[in-house]
């Protein structure tokens, strides 16, 4: 594994694209505050750059450096949710500006998975998670899914976890801090 994080590191630092397993399904990354990286995979997925990604951190502190004001319901949210969950963030800061949603908001994810964990801080930053698909085509749930196009448009494909099945997305949940909570994905 400490091979496959060195080399996915060094692939992100030099803004290059990563595929790699997540705790949840396949993803497609990049360092998340090299906006032409960003744009990179909002091209490769063909997807509208209106449609806001998710970023994966490594762990709370980490969550601090990219959201001015986290909501205390979000370490509850933390401490309880046993599935995977990404929350949408107000105010975001440290990013590739073409990661930000239009309602100024960005999504992220502290993956419960030590090959993400060690990534996050091994780069010391934020990573790009967007599934590994084309914009408006299935989610795939094991590598062996992952179209030709995508396993083509990356820099680097982690070689670790390719039997693995994966089984659903993560949940998702809007927490503005204003106090208000929504689902946006269960």
């Amino acid at each position: 594994m400490n091979t496959e994080i060195k080399n996915a590191v060094a692939v992100l630092k030099e803004g290059g694209l990563i595929l790699y397993p997540t705790d949840t399904v396949w993803g497609i990354g990049c360092d998340a505050t090299n906006a032409e990286a960003v744009d990179r995979i909002f091209k490769l997925k063909k997807r509208q750059d209106s449609k806001a990604l998710i970023c994966l951190v490594a762990d709370d502190r980490m969550l601090k450096k990219y959201v001015k004001e986290i909501p205390e319901a979000a370490f509850s949210i933390f401490d309880i949710h046993e599935e995977p969950i990404t929350i949408i963030y107000d105010q975001p800061q440290n990013l590739a500006p073409n990661l930000i949603a239009e309602d100024n908001t960005i999504a992220i994810r502290i993956p419960d998975d030590e090959f993400c964990f060690q990534l996050s801080r091994k780069l010391n930053g934020a990573i790009v998670s967007t599934s590994a698909n084309i914009s408006g085509y299935f989610t795939p749930k094991s590598f062996k899914e992952i179209a030709p196009d995508i396993l083509k448009g990356v820099d680097y494909v982690v070689n670790l976890h390719h039997e693995k099945k994966n089984t659903k997305p993560s949940s998702i949940i809007k927490l503005s801090n204003s106090g208000i909570v929504k689902v946006i994905r269960e």
